[in-house]
Formats: C-alpha cells, structure tokens, sequence
C-alpha cells in the first residue's frame, strides 16, 4: 500500500497554505504524503470518507492542564485532546522544575496527543488549589527553572506565571512576572502571562515587562487588570504590545472568558492571535468542553471558518516555532488532521460567566489522524446540542 490512510471527498481548509478546496490528503510513514484533487483509495490501507465535510489539519491547543492526578487542574490528555481533534498540545504550568521530569515519563511520553510544556516559574507546579503556587516567593527558583530546561528543552517551550491575587501573596506584587521574565531571557524563550486580578492598577504594567513572541493568555477575561479600560474602549498599551510583537491568547478556562469584552474587543479590531481552551478538571464539563467548541464562539463572534481555523493551527505553529511541521498538512509535514463537521442549527454558547449565545455554527470532530493514521483511542462523548 502507498498509503496507511486517505482522507476522502472533503474539503480541505489549510490557512497555513491558503487553501480552502476539495482535495484529497493521503499519509505514509507518519506524514502527509500527498495533497491531490483525487487519490486512489485501492492504494491506501483505510480510506476515511470526508465528503460534506472539512479536512483540516490537527488543531493546536496552546493551554490546557493534563498533569492528571498530580495537579489540581489535570485532566488526562488523550480523551479530551486528540479524541476531540487537538493533536498537539501544551500544558501550561501545570508543572515546575520540581515536578517536570514525571510529568515527561508518566504523561507525555505515555499519551498519543503530542504533548510539549510551559514550565511554571513555581517549582512545584500547580499542585493544590488550597494555596497559590506563588504564595511564597521561594518557590519561584530561577536557577532551578533554567536548569530543568536546559535539560529537557526538546518539550519545554517557555516559562509560565500566574499572577491573580489568589496565587501570588500580596507582598510580592509582580515581582513573579520579573523572575518568569529572567528565567526565561537566560534560556531564550518566551514568557505566558495570566493576568486576571493580578496585583496592579492596570495591565499595562505587566505588559510593559513583555516581548515579541510572548503569550498573554486569557485575553477576553472580564475580571481586574484586563484589556479594556474604564472606558470600555481597548487600553492603548494593548494596541502598542500587539504591534511589537506580543501574542494574544484566549485561554478560555472557567473564569476567564467574558462575551462582552471578546465583542468589544473584536469590534475595535483587535482579535486574538491563537485560540485556547484552558482546559481543565472544572471546565471540561462546561463551558468550556473542548476546542472545537472554543472555536465554535468565534464563529459566531464572526471569524470566518478559514480565520477560526488559522487560530489553532497555522498561528500557534508559529508561535511555538513549529511552522512546517504542524498546523498543516503540507507535503512532508507530521501526519496530524481532523475531519470537521459543520453543523448548523442553534446552539448555547456559554462564556466563562454564565452568559449564554445562540450560535448558529458549530465545529464537531468526526475523525482524527495523528501520525498518519486514524486515532481511536480513548474519547469523550462530545458535547450535547442545546
């Protein structure tokens, strides 16, 4: 056989190659072998039949929380990530230079979702909701951080910070932000920031500490320190930080996605660079579900399926210097897609704050491949049409 598996009769929707057509995909050897107007199934050991639907490539989800039974937040990986179309992920946080080398052996290494991290700049990661990891400042060890790595730099992408006043004692105010910022200057790699009700007047400073390629994540949260002023107009430093180069991320989570300041913001057109669900043990259930429900928003926010789909694929690639190898399915590229269903009806659309839409699209994954062939693994059940 040429191929271990050809996607069939869809169409295929590639925003890191501009392609928005009917093709056929074929993989071999755990790439993308072929990208053809017809491939012949008689070559292919499984040939999956897309037609009606869209062929795009596995989605990217830059936050989520999958350090399952170790971390308050966990989740495992598999059931909620690439079972629902997200064929790579990053943690974010959930791990510290303490805690990282088992979160490696016994989840990135054990799961089929391609797993890569950002290392929280607290060494033991996010291990108990009964106090913030960054209550006490020793924990935010520099030297530890850069060491860990130094040594695993292959998975680690940057270095993680929370900053809400739940997480870091009032007394160190944003001197975590500083030490997240020197960690990750020593090693070369970017930042993420959680912002929410961290211990400042406004976010421009914090964004005042940040630099192209670094995330802000949680960028529509309708708490304290966030992207709007008073005014409810778009703070001017967020404009500035956007046009030197800083990333802005969803980061959707159970408290930090807000209707009202995505709508605003959307109006007065700034848009988020990627799309994240922040998906963890108290929003898996709802609101938050998966990523596929995530983009689901922003179509009714009113992205194009084309600009949605750029969001998790072609741009988070980038973001994690990865462009080429995921977030396509260009020739030669890792053998990743999703089969997208485009249901249309109406659909309750839950923001982080109990405000319900009523979307008129929804974005359903009916099949994924990962390394060439099609994944069946453990799943989730998708969520229920309302």
């Amino acid at each position: 056989m040429r191929y271990d598996t050809v996607l069939r009769g869809g169409t295929l929707v590639d925003p890191a190659q501009a392609i928005h057509a009917p093709k056929d995909v074929g993989f071999a050897q755990g790439r993308v072998a072929s990208v053809a107007d017809s491939l012949a199934g008689a070559e292919a050991a499984e040939v999956v039949d897309c037609a009606g639907r869209i062929v795009a490539p596995g989605m990217i989800d830059l936050h989520v929380h999958v350090f399952w039974g170790v971390t308050y937040l966990g989740i495992e990986a598999d059931p909620s990530c690439v079972a629902r179309g997200v064929t790579t992920a990053v943690d974010a946080g959930s791990s510290g230079a303490d805690t990282f080398p088992g979160f490696r052996k016994y989840v990135i290494e054990a799961s089929a979702t391609r797993l890569y991290a950002l290392l929280n700049i607290a060494s033991q990661g996010m291990v108990t909701a009964g106090m913030g990891e960054l209550h006490d400042l020793r924990y935010a060890n520099v030297s530890r951080a850069v060491d860990m790595i130094e040594k695993h730099r292959d998975l680690v992408l940057g270095i993680k910070v929370r900053l809400s006043d739940a997480i870091v004692a009032e007394e160190a105010g944003l001197r975590p932000l500083y030490l997240a910022r020197e960690a990750a200057d020593t090693v070369g790699l970017p930042i993420m920031v959680h912002p929410p009700n961290a211990w400042t007047s406004s976010l421009d400073e914090v964004l005042a500490v940040m630099r192209p390629g670094d995330l802000l994540t949680h960028c529509f949260h309708g708490l304290r320190c966030g992207i709007l002023d008073e005014n409810g107009d778009v703070r001017k430093a967020v404009r500035a930080a956007i046009e030197r180069g800083v990333l802005f991320d969803v980061g959707h989570g159970r408290g930090c996605f807000n209707w009202l300041v995505a709508e605003r913001a959307l109006a007065a057109g700034v848009e988020p660079h990627t799309i994240s669900s922040d998906l963890h043990v108290f929003n898996v259930e709802g609101p938050v579900y998966d990523l596929a429900t995530t983009v689901s928003k922003f179509l009714h926010l009113g992205l194009t399926i084309d600009e949605a789909l750029a969001k998790v694929t072609a741009a988070p690639a980038a973001a994690i210097r990865m462009s080429g190898s995921i977030g396509t399915l260009q020739e030669g590229a890792w053998g990743d897609a999703v089969v997208l269903e485009v249901q249309e009806g109406q659909f309750e659309l839950r923001d982080s704050h109990d405000e319900v839409r009523i979307g008129r699209r929804r974005l359903v994954p009916r099949a994924v491949v990962r390394a060439g062939k099609v994944y069946r693994g453990p799943q989730r059940a998708a969520p229920a049409a309302r």
